[in-house]
Protein backbone atom coordinates (compact mmCIF):
# COMPACT_ATOMS: atom_id res chain seq x y z
CA UNK A 1 0.00 0.00 0.00
CA UNK A 2 3.01 2.34 0.26
CA UNK A 3 5.11 1.57 -2.80
CA UNK A 4 5.13 5.29 -3.70
CA UNK A 5 5.26 6.77 -0.21
CA UNK A 6 6.95 10.19 -0.25
CA UNK A 7 6.72 10.56 -4.03
CA UNK A 8 4.99 13.31 -6.00
CA UNK A 9 3.39 12.54 -9.37
CA UNK A 10 1.82 14.39 -12.30
CA UNK A 11 -0.61 12.51 -14.55
CA UNK A 12 -2.08 14.06 -17.70
CA UNK A 13 -5.47 13.07 -19.10
CA UNK A 14 -6.41 11.88 -15.64
CA UNK A 15 -10.07 12.88 -15.34
CA UNK A 16 -11.52 9.71 -16.84
CA UNK A 17 -10.80 6.38 -18.47
CA UNK A 18 -7.41 4.78 -18.06
CA UNK A 19 -5.92 8.03 -16.74
CA UNK A 20 -8.34 8.10 -13.81
CA UNK A 21 -7.37 4.51 -13.00
CA UNK A 22 -3.70 5.57 -12.93
CA UNK A 23 -4.59 8.40 -10.54
CA UNK A 24 -6.47 6.12 -8.17
CA UNK A 25 -3.74 3.49 -8.11
CA UNK A 26 -0.84 5.89 -7.52
CA UNK A 27 -2.72 7.68 -4.74
CA UNK A 28 -3.61 4.30 -3.24
CA UNK A 29 0.10 3.45 -3.10
CA UNK A 30 0.99 6.60 -1.16
CA UNK A 31 1.85 9.16 -3.84
CA UNK A 32 0.74 12.79 -3.81
CA UNK A 33 -0.80 13.31 -7.25
CA UNK A 34 -1.57 16.33 -9.39
CA UNK A 35 -3.62 15.26 -12.39
CA UNK A 36 -4.66 17.34 -15.36
CA UNK A 37 -7.28 17.36 -18.08
CA UNK A 38 -9.44 19.71 -20.13
CA UNK A 39 -12.46 17.96 -18.59
CA UNK A 40 -12.80 20.27 -15.59
CA UNK A 41 -16.07 18.81 -14.31
CA UNK A 42 -14.75 15.26 -14.29
CA UNK A 43 -11.42 16.31 -12.85
CA UNK A 44 -12.90 18.22 -9.94
CA UNK A 45 -15.27 15.35 -9.15
CA UNK A 46 -12.41 12.83 -9.05
CA UNK A 47 -10.29 15.13 -6.89
CA UNK A 48 -13.13 15.52 -4.42
CA UNK A 49 -13.59 11.74 -4.32
CA UNK A 50 -9.92 11.01 -3.61
CA UNK A 51 -9.26 13.69 -1.01
CA UNK A 52 -6.31 15.70 0.23
CA UNK A 53 -3.53 13.77 -1.51
CA UNK A 54 -4.68 14.82 -4.99
CA UNK A 55 -5.15 18.09 -6.84
CA UNK A 56 -6.77 18.71 -10.19
CA UNK A 57 -5.41 21.36 -12.58
CA UNK A 58 -7.13 22.17 -15.86
CA UNK A 59 -4.50 21.93 -18.60
CA UNK A 60 -4.05 22.09 -22.35
CA UNK A 61 -1.12 19.68 -22.71
CA UNK A 62 -0.10 21.30 -26.01
CA UNK A 63 0.53 24.66 -24.30
CA UNK A 64 3.99 25.27 -22.78
CA UNK A 65 2.67 27.96 -20.42
CA UNK A 66 0.10 25.49 -19.05
CA UNK A 67 2.91 23.04 -18.35
CA UNK A 68 4.77 25.67 -16.33
CA UNK A 69 1.59 26.32 -14.35
CA UNK A 70 1.17 22.61 -13.61
CA UNK A 71 4.78 22.27 -12.41
CA UNK A 72 4.43 25.34 -10.19
CA UNK A 73 1.11 24.19 -8.76
CA UNK A 74 2.60 20.77 -8.00
CA UNK A 75 5.70 22.12 -6.29
CA UNK A 76 3.71 24.66 -4.29
CA UNK A 77 1.20 22.02 -3.13
CA UNK A 78 3.25 18.85 -2.68
CA UNK A 79 6.89 19.59 -3.53
CA UNK A 80 9.27 18.66 -6.39
CA UNK A 81 8.12 16.04 -8.87
CA UNK A 82 9.34 12.43 -8.84
CA UNK A 83 6.93 10.90 -11.39
CA UNK A 84 5.42 12.11 -14.67
CA UNK A 85 2.85 10.02 -16.55
CA UNK A 86 2.24 11.47 -20.02
CA UNK A 87 -1.14 9.81 -20.53
CA UNK A 88 -3.17 12.36 -22.54
CA UNK A 89 -3.89 11.36 -26.12
CA UNK A 90 -6.49 11.12 -28.86
CA UNK A 91 -7.22 8.94 -31.87
CA UNK A 92 -9.08 9.49 -35.12
CA UNK A 93 -10.23 6.68 -37.39
CA UNK A 94 -9.76 8.23 -40.83
CA UNK A 95 -7.75 7.32 -43.90
CA UNK A 96 -4.97 9.54 -45.26
CA UNK A 97 -7.34 10.62 -48.03
CA UNK A 98 -10.05 11.58 -45.54
CA UNK A 99 -7.94 13.30 -42.90
CA UNK A 100 -7.40 17.05 -43.17
CA UNK A 101 -4.10 18.73 -42.41
CA UNK A 102 -5.70 20.44 -39.40
CA UNK A 103 -6.87 17.08 -38.00
CA UNK A 104 -3.45 15.54 -38.50
CA UNK A 105 -1.72 18.44 -36.77
CA UNK A 106 -4.16 18.19 -33.84
CA UNK A 107 -3.22 14.54 -33.25
CA UNK A 108 0.46 15.44 -33.57
CA UNK A 109 0.18 18.24 -31.00
CA UNK A 110 -1.76 16.23 -28.42
CA UNK A 111 -0.06 12.84 -28.75
CA UNK A 112 3.52 13.84 -29.52
CA UNK A 113 4.33 17.49 -28.86
CA UNK A 114 2.69 17.34 -25.42
CA UNK A 115 5.09 14.55 -24.40
CA UNK A 116 8.08 16.69 -25.41
CA UNK A 117 6.67 19.68 -23.52
CA UNK A 118 6.00 17.57 -20.42
CA UNK A 119 9.48 16.06 -20.30
CA UNK A 120 11.08 19.46 -20.85
CA UNK A 121 8.95 21.19 -18.21
CA UNK A 122 9.39 18.56 -15.49
CA UNK A 123 13.17 18.19 -15.83
CA UNK A 124 14.22 21.04 -13.47
CA UNK A 125 11.77 19.82 -10.81
CA UNK A 126 13.00 16.23 -11.01
CA UNK A 127 16.59 17.41 -10.79
CA UNK A 128 15.76 18.87 -7.37
CA UNK A 129 14.90 15.39 -6.13
CA UNK A 130 17.92 13.68 -7.69
CA UNK A 131 15.73 10.98 -9.17
CA UNK A 132 12.65 10.57 -11.29
CA UNK A 133 10.57 8.33 -13.49
CA UNK A 134 8.87 9.51 -16.68
CA UNK A 135 6.29 7.12 -18.11
CA UNK A 136 5.08 7.92 -21.61
CA UNK A 137 1.89 6.12 -22.63
CA UNK A 138 2.24 4.96 -26.21
CA UNK A 139 0.24 2.05 -27.66
CA UNK A 140 0.66 -1.33 -29.30
CA UNK A 141 0.39 0.86 -32.40
CA UNK A 142 3.74 2.27 -31.43
CA UNK A 143 5.03 -1.24 -32.23
CA UNK A 144 2.85 -2.23 -35.20
CA UNK A 145 0.77 -0.29 -37.70
CA UNK A 146 -2.71 1.10 -37.14
CA UNK A 147 -4.64 4.31 -37.81
CA UNK A 148 -2.82 7.15 -39.56
CA UNK A 149 -1.88 9.95 -37.19
CA UNK A 150 -2.32 7.77 -34.11
CA UNK A 151 0.27 5.22 -35.21
CA UNK A 152 2.73 7.89 -36.31
CA UNK A 153 2.63 9.71 -33.01
CA UNK A 154 2.72 6.56 -30.88
CA UNK A 155 5.85 5.40 -32.72
CA UNK A 156 7.27 8.86 -32.03
CA UNK A 157 6.53 8.57 -28.31
CA UNK A 158 8.50 5.32 -28.27
CA UNK A 159 11.50 6.97 -29.94
CA UNK A 160 11.29 10.13 -27.83
CA UNK A 161 11.36 8.00 -24.69
CA UNK A 162 14.58 6.33 -25.79
CA UNK A 163 16.24 9.63 -26.72
CA UNK A 164 15.23 11.22 -23.42
CA UNK A 165 16.40 8.17 -21.47
CA UNK A 166 19.90 8.62 -22.89
CA UNK A 167 19.97 12.30 -21.94
CA UNK A 168 18.34 11.99 -18.52
CA UNK A 169 20.02 8.78 -17.31
CA UNK A 170 23.11 10.52 -15.88
CA UNK A 171 20.75 12.74 -13.87
CA UNK A 172 19.09 9.77 -12.18
CA UNK A 173 15.89 10.14 -14.21
CA UNK A 174 14.42 7.14 -16.00
CA UNK A 175 12.20 7.31 -19.10
CA UNK A 176 10.14 4.40 -20.43
CA UNK A 177 7.17 3.91 -22.75
CA UNK A 178 4.09 1.76 -22.11
CA UNK A 179 2.28 0.12 -25.03
CA UNK A 180 -1.26 -1.04 -24.19
CA UNK A 181 -3.48 -3.05 -26.48
CA UNK A 182 -7.28 -2.79 -26.33
CA UNK A 183 -8.46 -1.66 -22.88
CA UNK A 184 -11.84 -2.26 -21.25
CA UNK A 185 -13.27 1.25 -21.10
CA UNK A 186 -16.83 2.51 -21.78
CA UNK A 187 -15.72 3.40 -25.32
CA UNK A 188 -15.33 -0.28 -26.19
CA UNK A 189 -17.81 -1.94 -23.82
CA UNK A 190 -20.95 0.00 -24.67
CA UNK A 191 -23.10 0.49 -27.77
CA UNK A 192 -22.12 -0.70 -31.23
CA UNK A 193 -18.52 -1.45 -30.21
CA UNK A 194 -19.48 -4.43 -28.02
CA UNK A 195 -19.87 -6.96 -30.83
CA UNK A 196 -16.83 -5.63 -32.67
CA UNK A 197 -14.64 -6.07 -29.58
CA UNK A 198 -16.13 -9.51 -28.89
CA UNK A 199 -15.12 -10.66 -32.38
CA UNK A 200 -11.73 -8.94 -32.15
CA UNK A 201 -10.97 -10.69 -28.85
CA UNK A 202 -10.90 -14.02 -30.69
CA UNK A 203 -7.67 -12.86 -32.35
CA UNK A 204 -5.93 -11.93 -29.08
CA UNK A 205 -3.80 -14.83 -27.78
CA UNK A 206 -5.21 -14.30 -24.26
CA UNK A 207 -8.73 -14.16 -25.75
CA UNK A 208 -9.76 -11.01 -23.88
CA UNK A 209 -9.06 -7.29 -23.69
CA UNK A 210 -7.21 -5.72 -20.78
CA UNK A 211 -8.72 -4.23 -17.67
CA UNK A 212 -7.54 -0.64 -16.97
CA UNK A 213 -6.05 -1.78 -13.65
CA UNK A 214 -3.71 -4.15 -15.46
CA UNK A 215 -2.17 -1.22 -17.33
CA UNK A 216 -2.07 0.87 -14.16
CA UNK A 217 -0.19 -1.91 -12.37
CA UNK A 218 2.53 -1.63 -15.00
CA UNK A 219 2.59 2.16 -14.64
CA UNK A 220 2.88 1.70 -10.87
CA UNK A 221 5.85 -0.64 -11.30
CA UNK A 222 7.64 1.88 -13.52
CA UNK A 223 6.82 4.74 -11.14
CA UNK A 224 8.23 2.86 -8.17
CA UNK A 225 11.81 2.12 -7.18
CA UNK A 226 11.16 -1.53 -8.07
CA UNK A 227 12.03 -0.64 -11.68
CA UNK A 228 15.14 1.33 -10.70
CA UNK A 229 17.32 -0.13 -13.49
CA UNK A 230 14.76 0.09 -16.29
CA UNK A 231 15.08 3.00 -18.70
CA UNK A 232 14.82 3.57 -22.43
CA UNK A 233 12.58 0.52 -22.78
CA UNK A 234 9.14 -0.22 -24.14
CA UNK A 235 6.78 -2.22 -21.95
CA UNK A 236 4.09 -3.97 -23.98
CA UNK A 237 0.79 -4.98 -22.40
CA UNK A 238 -1.41 -6.25 -25.22
CA UNK A 239 -2.34 -9.86 -24.41
CA UNK A 240 0.13 -11.09 -27.01
CA UNK A 241 -1.23 -9.23 -30.04
CA UNK A 242 2.14 -7.92 -31.25
CA UNK A 243 3.77 -11.32 -30.72
CA UNK A 244 1.84 -12.75 -33.68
Amino acid sequence: MNRLSGKVAIITGGARGMGATHVRMLVGEGAKVVFTDLNEEGGLALAQELGENVKFVKQDVTNAADWETVINETENTFGPVNILVNNAGISMNKTIAEMTEAEYRKILEINQVSVFLGMKAVLPSMQKTGNGSIINISSMNGIVGGAIGYTDTKFAVRGMSKAAALQFGPLGIRVNSVHPGVIETPMVTEGDAVEVIKEFSKHIPMRRIAKPEEVSNLVLFLASDESSYSTGSEFIIDGGLTAQ
